[in-house]
Protein backbone atom coordinates (compact mmCIF):
# COMPACT_ATOMS: atom_id res chain seq x y z
CA UNK A 1 0.00 0.00 0.00
CA UNK A 2 1.40 3.42 -0.99
CA UNK A 3 2.39 5.67 1.90
CA UNK A 4 0.07 8.69 2.27
CA UNK A 5 2.25 11.67 3.25
CA UNK A 6 -0.85 13.77 3.95
CA UNK A 7 -1.68 11.78 7.06
CA UNK A 8 1.72 11.86 8.75
CA UNK A 9 0.79 14.58 11.22
CA UNK A 10 -2.51 14.02 13.05
CA UNK A 11 -4.18 16.77 15.05
CA UNK A 12 -4.06 16.50 18.83
CA UNK A 13 -7.09 17.79 20.74
CA UNK A 14 -6.02 20.35 23.31
CA UNK A 15 -6.76 19.36 26.88
CA UNK A 16 -7.29 21.47 30.00
CA UNK A 17 -4.69 21.24 32.75
CA UNK A 18 -2.35 23.40 34.81
CA UNK A 19 0.28 24.89 32.49
CA UNK A 20 1.80 28.17 31.36
CA UNK A 21 0.47 30.31 28.53
CA UNK A 22 3.41 29.39 26.31
CA UNK A 23 2.68 25.69 26.94
CA UNK A 24 -0.95 26.28 25.90
CA UNK A 25 0.30 27.87 22.66
CA UNK A 26 2.65 24.92 22.10
CA UNK A 27 -0.37 22.61 22.47
CA UNK A 28 -2.28 24.66 19.91
CA UNK A 29 0.37 23.86 17.28
CA UNK A 30 -1.46 20.55 16.73
CA UNK A 31 -4.93 22.10 16.48
CA UNK A 32 -6.50 23.94 13.52
CA UNK A 33 -7.57 27.24 12.04
CA UNK A 34 -6.44 30.56 13.53
CA UNK A 35 -5.62 28.99 16.90
CA UNK A 36 -2.85 27.04 15.21
CA UNK A 37 -1.75 30.10 13.26
CA UNK A 38 -1.49 32.10 16.49
CA UNK A 39 0.71 29.35 17.96
CA UNK A 40 2.82 29.21 14.80
CA UNK A 41 3.37 32.98 15.01
CA UNK A 42 4.80 32.63 18.52
CA UNK A 43 7.04 29.79 17.36
CA UNK A 44 8.29 31.83 14.38
CA UNK A 45 8.88 34.97 16.48
CA UNK A 46 10.79 32.97 19.09
CA UNK A 47 12.96 31.47 16.35
CA UNK A 48 13.63 34.95 14.97
CA UNK A 49 14.97 36.33 18.23
CA UNK A 50 17.17 33.25 18.70
CA UNK A 51 18.91 33.75 15.35
CA UNK A 52 22.22 35.54 15.10
CA UNK A 53 22.55 38.62 12.87
CA UNK A 54 18.77 39.03 12.71
CA UNK A 55 16.95 42.38 12.59
CA UNK A 56 13.24 42.36 13.45
CA UNK A 57 11.09 45.16 12.04
CA UNK A 58 7.53 45.80 13.24
CA UNK A 59 4.78 47.65 11.38
CA UNK A 60 2.14 49.05 13.75
CA UNK A 61 -1.18 50.31 12.39
CA UNK A 62 -4.69 50.64 13.79
CA UNK A 63 -5.58 52.36 17.07
CA UNK A 64 -3.44 50.01 19.15
CA UNK A 65 -2.35 52.56 21.78
CA UNK A 66 -5.84 53.87 22.60
CA UNK A 67 -6.91 50.20 22.83
CA UNK A 68 -4.34 49.57 25.59
CA UNK A 69 -1.44 47.94 23.73
CA UNK A 70 1.29 50.54 24.43
CA UNK A 71 2.93 48.60 27.29
CA UNK A 72 3.04 45.46 25.16
CA UNK A 73 4.93 47.30 22.41
CA UNK A 74 7.25 49.12 24.84
CA UNK A 75 8.05 45.79 26.52
CA UNK A 76 8.94 44.28 23.16
CA UNK A 77 11.26 47.23 22.51
CA UNK A 78 12.98 46.99 25.90
CA UNK A 79 13.46 43.23 25.54
CA UNK A 80 14.56 43.66 21.89
CA UNK A 81 11.90 41.40 20.50
CA UNK A 82 11.76 44.12 17.85
CA UNK A 83 14.63 46.28 16.60
CA UNK A 84 12.86 48.86 14.44
CA UNK A 85 9.30 50.21 14.66
CA UNK A 86 7.31 51.67 11.77
CA UNK A 87 4.10 53.19 13.04
CA UNK A 88 1.21 55.42 12.20
CA UNK A 89 1.64 58.90 13.64
CA UNK A 90 -1.60 58.48 15.58
CA UNK A 91 -0.25 55.59 17.67
CA UNK A 92 2.83 57.59 18.63
CA UNK A 93 0.76 60.69 19.42
CA UNK A 94 -1.51 58.67 21.70
CA UNK A 95 1.59 57.18 23.35
CA UNK A 96 2.95 60.66 24.04
CA UNK A 97 -0.49 61.69 25.35
CA UNK A 98 -0.36 58.92 27.98
CA UNK A 99 3.35 59.42 28.67
CA UNK A 100 2.51 62.98 29.73
CA UNK A 101 0.07 61.69 32.33
CA UNK A 102 -3.21 61.79 30.44
CA UNK A 103 -5.58 58.91 29.78
CA UNK A 104 -7.90 57.13 27.42
CA UNK A 105 -11.15 55.95 28.97
CA UNK A 106 -13.32 52.83 28.87
CA UNK A 107 -16.38 53.83 26.86
CA UNK A 108 -19.07 52.22 24.73
CA UNK A 109 -19.63 51.87 21.00
CA UNK A 110 -23.32 52.50 21.76
CA UNK A 111 -22.74 55.99 23.14
CA UNK A 112 -24.61 58.95 21.66
CA UNK A 113 -21.97 60.68 19.54
CA UNK A 114 -23.80 64.02 19.49
CA UNK A 115 -23.76 64.02 23.30
CA UNK A 116 -20.08 63.06 23.28
CA UNK A 117 -19.33 66.01 20.99
CA UNK A 118 -21.23 68.35 23.30
CA UNK A 119 -19.05 67.17 26.20
CA UNK A 120 -15.80 67.41 24.23
CA UNK A 121 -15.25 63.66 24.16
CA UNK A 122 -13.83 61.80 21.14
CA UNK A 123 -14.76 58.15 20.50
CA UNK A 124 -12.54 55.41 19.09
CA UNK A 125 -15.07 52.56 18.88
CA UNK A 126 -15.48 51.82 22.63
CA UNK A 127 -12.64 54.02 23.92
CA UNK A 128 -13.11 57.68 24.89
CA UNK A 129 -10.64 60.58 25.03
CA UNK A 130 -10.92 64.26 25.93
CA UNK A 131 -10.47 66.58 22.93
CA UNK A 132 -9.13 69.50 24.99
CA UNK A 133 -6.38 67.24 26.36
CA UNK A 134 -5.44 66.24 22.82
CA UNK A 135 -5.18 69.90 21.89
CA UNK A 136 -2.83 70.53 24.80
CA UNK A 137 -0.58 67.80 23.36
CA UNK A 138 -0.93 69.29 19.85
CA UNK A 139 0.35 72.62 21.14
CA UNK A 140 3.09 70.94 23.17
CA UNK A 141 4.41 69.33 19.98
CA UNK A 142 4.23 72.71 18.24
CA UNK A 143 6.18 74.34 21.09
CA UNK A 144 8.74 71.53 21.05
CA UNK A 145 9.21 71.89 17.30
CA UNK A 146 9.90 75.59 17.77
CA UNK A 147 12.56 74.73 20.35
CA UNK A 148 14.25 72.41 17.84
CA UNK A 149 14.35 75.19 15.27
CA UNK A 150 14.56 75.23 11.50
CA UNK A 151 16.02 71.87 10.52
CA UNK A 152 15.32 69.15 7.99
CA UNK A 153 15.27 65.65 9.45
CA UNK A 154 13.77 62.21 8.95
CA UNK A 155 10.84 61.12 11.09
CA UNK A 156 13.28 58.77 12.84
CA UNK A 157 15.45 61.70 13.87
CA UNK A 158 12.41 63.72 14.96
CA UNK A 159 11.05 60.86 17.09
CA UNK A 160 14.47 60.41 18.71
CA UNK A 161 14.44 64.08 19.68
CA UNK A 162 10.87 63.77 20.93
CA UNK A 163 11.86 60.75 23.03
CA UNK A 164 14.69 62.79 24.56
CA UNK A 165 12.19 65.56 25.36
CA UNK A 166 9.78 63.13 27.03
CA UNK A 167 12.61 61.75 29.18
CA UNK A 168 13.48 65.30 30.21
CA UNK A 169 9.86 65.78 31.25
CA UNK A 170 9.97 62.64 33.40
CA UNK A 171 7.89 60.37 31.16
CA UNK A 172 7.94 56.70 32.26
CA UNK A 173 9.62 53.91 30.32
CA UNK A 174 6.31 52.18 29.63
CA UNK A 175 6.05 54.75 26.84
CA UNK A 176 6.85 53.37 23.39
CA UNK A 177 8.67 56.57 22.39
CA UNK A 178 10.69 56.68 25.63
CA UNK A 179 11.60 52.97 25.43
CA UNK A 180 12.75 53.41 21.83
CA UNK A 181 14.88 56.43 22.77
CA UNK A 182 16.53 54.66 25.72
CA UNK A 183 17.20 51.41 23.82
CA UNK A 184 18.31 52.87 20.48
CA UNK A 185 15.34 51.44 18.56
CA UNK A 186 14.45 53.67 15.59
CA UNK A 187 10.83 54.74 15.07
CA UNK A 188 9.77 55.67 11.55
CA UNK A 189 6.46 57.38 10.80
CA UNK A 190 6.17 57.44 7.00
CA UNK A 191 2.78 59.21 7.07
CA UNK A 192 3.58 61.50 9.98
CA UNK A 193 1.50 64.39 8.60
CA UNK A 194 -1.59 62.17 8.85
CA UNK A 195 -1.77 62.43 12.65
CA UNK A 196 -1.93 64.83 15.56
CA UNK A 197 1.86 65.05 15.39
CA UNK A 198 1.31 66.47 11.93
CA UNK A 199 -1.30 68.82 13.40
CA UNK A 200 1.22 70.05 15.98
CA UNK A 201 3.86 70.62 13.29
CA UNK A 202 1.30 72.47 11.17
CA UNK A 203 0.59 74.78 14.12
CA UNK A 204 4.33 75.45 14.36
CA UNK A 205 4.46 76.09 10.62
CA UNK A 206 1.67 78.69 10.88
CA UNK A 207 3.74 80.39 13.57
CA UNK A 208 6.54 80.76 11.03
CA UNK A 209 8.72 77.71 11.79
CA UNK A 210 10.29 75.99 8.78
CA UNK A 211 10.92 72.50 10.19
CA UNK A 212 10.83 69.89 7.43
CA UNK A 213 10.26 66.16 7.92
CA UNK A 214 12.14 64.53 5.05
CA UNK A 215 10.05 61.47 4.20
CA UNK A 216 12.39 60.38 1.39
CA UNK A 217 15.21 60.30 3.93
CA UNK A 218 12.94 57.94 5.89
CA UNK A 219 12.80 55.62 2.88
CA UNK A 220 16.58 55.75 2.48
CA UNK A 221 17.30 55.14 6.16
CA UNK A 222 15.02 52.12 6.60
CA UNK A 223 16.30 50.64 3.34
CA UNK A 224 19.83 50.94 4.72
CA UNK A 225 18.71 48.96 7.77
CA UNK A 226 17.50 46.13 5.56
CA UNK A 227 20.52 46.29 3.23
CA UNK A 228 23.05 46.20 6.08
CA UNK A 229 21.33 43.61 8.28
CA UNK A 230 22.41 40.00 8.25
CA UNK A 231 18.85 38.69 7.95
CA UNK A 232 15.49 40.37 8.46
CA UNK A 233 12.16 39.38 9.92
CA UNK A 234 8.97 41.41 9.81
CA UNK A 235 5.96 41.53 12.13
CA UNK A 236 2.88 43.45 11.02
CA UNK A 237 0.11 44.51 13.36
CA UNK A 238 -2.58 45.31 10.82
CA UNK A 239 -1.31 46.57 7.49
CA UNK A 240 -1.60 49.92 5.76
CA UNK A 241 1.30 52.31 5.24
CA UNK A 242 3.61 50.76 7.89
CA UNK A 243 3.40 47.36 6.19
CA UNK A 244 4.23 48.58 2.70
CA UNK A 245 6.89 50.98 3.96
CA UNK A 246 8.80 48.00 5.32
CA UNK A 247 7.95 45.72 2.39
CA UNK A 248 9.20 48.13 -0.28
CA UNK A 249 12.73 48.18 1.17
CA UNK A 250 13.40 44.89 -0.59
CA UNK A 251 12.30 46.33 -3.95
CA UNK A 252 14.43 49.46 -3.49
CA UNK A 253 17.48 47.42 -2.54
CA UNK A 254 16.98 45.25 -5.63
CA UNK A 255 16.68 48.26 -7.94
CA UNK A 256 19.89 49.66 -6.41
CA UNK A 257 21.72 46.42 -7.28
CA UNK A 258 21.55 44.72 -3.85
CA UNK A 259 19.35 41.69 -4.47
CA UNK A 260 19.05 40.54 -0.86
CA UNK A 261 16.27 38.09 -1.57
CA UNK A 262 13.33 39.26 0.53
CA UNK A 263 12.59 39.16 4.26
CA UNK A 264 13.39 35.84 5.92
CA UNK A 265 10.50 35.74 8.40
CA UNK A 266 7.06 37.30 8.02
CA UNK A 267 4.28 37.42 10.64
CA UNK A 268 1.05 39.37 10.45
CA UNK A 269 -1.95 39.84 12.72
CA UNK A 270 -4.81 41.24 10.66
CA UNK A 271 -8.60 41.28 10.51
CA UNK A 272 -8.58 42.13 6.78
CA UNK A 273 -9.18 39.58 4.02
CA UNK A 274 -7.07 39.10 0.87
CA UNK A 275 -9.91 38.92 -1.64
CA UNK A 276 -10.59 42.69 -1.54
CA UNK A 277 -7.17 43.32 -3.09
CA UNK A 278 -5.92 45.62 -0.32
CA UNK A 279 -2.43 45.52 1.15
CA UNK A 280 -3.62 45.02 4.73
CA UNK A 281 -5.11 41.64 3.90
CA UNK A 282 -2.86 40.47 1.09
CA UNK A 283 -1.01 37.23 1.72
CA UNK A 284 2.72 36.83 2.09
CA UNK A 285 2.62 34.47 -0.89
CA UNK A 286 1.49 37.46 -2.96
CA UNK A 287 4.44 39.43 -1.56
CA UNK A 288 6.79 36.70 -2.83
CA UNK A 289 5.77 37.66 -6.39
CA UNK A 290 7.10 41.17 -5.73
CA UNK A 291 10.37 39.94 -4.18
CA UNK A 292 9.40 41.48 -0.86
CA UNK A 293 9.28 38.19 1.04
CA UNK A 294 11.73 35.35 0.38
CA UNK A 295 10.09 32.29 -1.19
CA UNK A 296 11.57 30.06 1.52
CA UNK A 297 10.70 32.46 4.36
CA UNK A 298 8.74 31.28 7.37
CA UNK A 299 5.38 32.97 6.72
CA UNK A 300 2.58 33.11 9.28
CA UNK A 301 -0.55 35.17 8.76
CA UNK A 302 -3.08 35.20 11.62
CA UNK A 303 -6.56 36.51 10.89
CA UNK A 304 -7.42 37.91 14.29
CA UNK A 305 -8.15 41.13 16.16
CA UNK A 306 -4.67 42.34 17.18
CA UNK A 307 -5.96 43.44 20.60
CA UNK A 308 -6.62 39.75 21.27
CA UNK A 309 -3.40 38.44 19.75
CA UNK A 310 -0.79 40.89 21.07
CA UNK A 311 -1.22 40.32 24.84
CA UNK A 312 -1.27 36.54 24.34
CA UNK A 313 1.75 36.52 22.04
CA UNK A 314 3.75 38.91 24.23
CA UNK A 315 3.16 36.84 27.38
CA UNK A 316 4.07 33.61 25.59
CA UNK A 317 7.30 35.19 24.29
CA UNK A 318 8.00 36.56 27.77
CA UNK A 319 7.99 32.97 29.04
CA UNK A 320 9.89 31.47 26.12
CA UNK A 321 12.62 34.11 25.92
CA UNK A 322 13.66 34.11 29.57
CA UNK A 323 16.71 32.00 28.78
CA UNK A 324 17.37 33.50 25.34
CA UNK A 325 20.37 35.82 25.02
CA UNK A 326 19.46 38.02 22.08
CA UNK A 327 22.06 39.07 19.51
CA UNK A 328 20.35 42.40 18.83
CA UNK A 329 21.56 44.92 16.24
CA UNK A 330 23.17 48.16 17.39
CA UNK A 331 22.56 51.07 15.02
CA UNK A 332 25.17 53.79 14.49
CA UNK A 333 23.67 56.54 12.35
CA UNK A 334 26.88 58.61 12.31
CA UNK A 335 29.04 56.16 10.34
CA UNK A 336 31.24 57.42 7.46
CA UNK A 337 28.99 55.69 4.91
CA UNK A 338 25.68 56.31 6.60
CA UNK A 339 24.28 53.64 8.89
CA UNK A 340 26.56 51.06 10.50
CA UNK A 341 25.11 47.95 12.16
CA UNK A 342 26.87 45.69 14.65
CA UNK A 343 25.26 42.75 16.41
CA UNK A 344 25.71 42.29 20.16
CA UNK A 345 27.62 39.21 21.15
Amino acid sequence: MQHNVFTDNPTVPIDVKDRSLSEILDGMLKTGFQGRKLAESVQAWHNMVKEKNMTVLMGLSGAMVPAGMRRVISYMIRERMIDCLVSTGANMFHDCHEALGRKHYVGSHLANDEKLFEHGVDRIYDVFAVEDEFRVADNLIADFAEEIGEISCSSREFMHLLGKELVKRGAPEDSIVVSAYRHNVPIFIPALSDSSIGIGLTIARRRGLKLEIDQIKDVDEITQIVEKSGRTGVVYVGGGVPKNFIQQTEVIASILGMDIGGHDYAIQYTSDAPHWGGLSGCTFDEAVSWGKIAAQAKKVQVFVDATIALPIVAHALHEKCRETKRSAPVFDWEGPEGLDIAYEE
